[in-house]
């Protein structure tokens, strides 16, 4: 990793220390902060770090599928939740296709194969069994719409064929621990289209969750990387040049699970990620595959 795309992280053991008297005496430890303290600091220091590798760049973000553990600030143990998916890579577009962000494709249209803009699934994954797909990725509108509440159904199909979806492809899978995992790309047939859609939102009607509110250690990261970047840096709540929103289900739950919900509107595509786990949705693998999928799309 080069100078340019480090963040200055000192580890707190290479910090310096006070002499210790002659008498060998050393002064008495600090005391450690709280395990959960721990926890959430570990979260919001790889969050953000990742967050500001994420807008230098995609072939920066790129290292956070199987990075060496002390290469990112903050990540110096096995400890920290991550996954490792395979290495990644975007795919070939059609001979004198632009690039999805570009001076040459104002409206931020995707000419490449949807399928291969999605994430593949990390390493240990198995398929969702209940995930509804092709064999080569399609997903069908009534089988996208089994996210939501079965009476938002018909409203939002409605509004999908008249806000021009032209198609949808996802992939599903879970975890040893129970994480489940499902991850959508929908092509319209203009971005104007993207912002329209009712589906990826804050009052998202997802069947079986209670309400959403938006993710607290995201928003907390955004804002200490918004507060560190230099003036005229792409802004916060962007990879790239992705917009990006991630909520989390807003307790009391309404079943033993909770669900985190990740929106990032690319031009004419909408990347739609759900993520449920038992007790709570772990933030750091969560917002790994955000900001994955993310960078896949720009």
């Amino acid at each position: 990793m080069s100078e340019e795309n480090t963040i200055d992280a000192t580890p707190a053991a290479e910090t310096a220390v006070e002499d210790v008297p002659e008498t060998g005496a050393r002064p008495p430890a600090p005391e450690a902060p709280p395990k959960n303290r721990r926890r959430l600091f570990a979260v919001l220091r790889w969050t953000a770090s990742v967050a500001v590798f994420a807008v230098v760049g995609a072939g920066t973000a790129y290292g956070i599928t199987r990075p060496e553990r002390t290469d990112i600030p903050g990540l110096s143990t096995e400890s920290d939740g991550r996954w490792t998916f395979p290495a990644l890579s975007q795919p070939a577009l059609p001979a004198g296709a632009p690039l999805a962000v570009g001076p040459d494709n104002k409206d931020e249209t995707h000419y490449a194969v949807l399928s291969g803009l999605l994430l593949p699934a990390p390493e240990g994954a198995k398929a969702d069994g209940a995930f509804k797909a092709d064999k080569s990725g399609a997903v069908s509108v009534d089988a996208f719409l089994e996210e939501y509440t079965p009476e938002s159904r018909e409203k939002l199909k409605q509004q999908l064929e008249w806000d021009g979806l032209r198609q949808i492809t996802g992939r599903g899978w879970t975890m040893a621990d129970g994480t489940r995992t499902h991850v959508y790309l929908l092509r319209f047939h203009a971005s104007g289209f993207v912002d329209a859609f009712e589906g990826c939102t804050f009052d998202a009607p997802l069947d079986g969750v209670s309400a959403l509110d938006l993710d607290d250690d995201w928003n907390t990261a955004k804002n200490t990387q918004a507060s560190a970047l230099p003036m005229g840096f792409p802004g916060a709540g962007a990879i790239g040049e992705r917009q990006v929103t991630v909520y989390e289900e807003a307790p009391p739950l309404l079943g033993d699970e909770q669900t985190g919900l990740g929106c990032l509107q690319a031009g004419d595509v909408l990347g739609m990620l759900v993520q449920s786990r038992k007790g709570e949705v772990a933030p750091v693998p969560f917002h790994q595959t955000v900001i994955l999928q993310g960078q896949l799309l720009s």
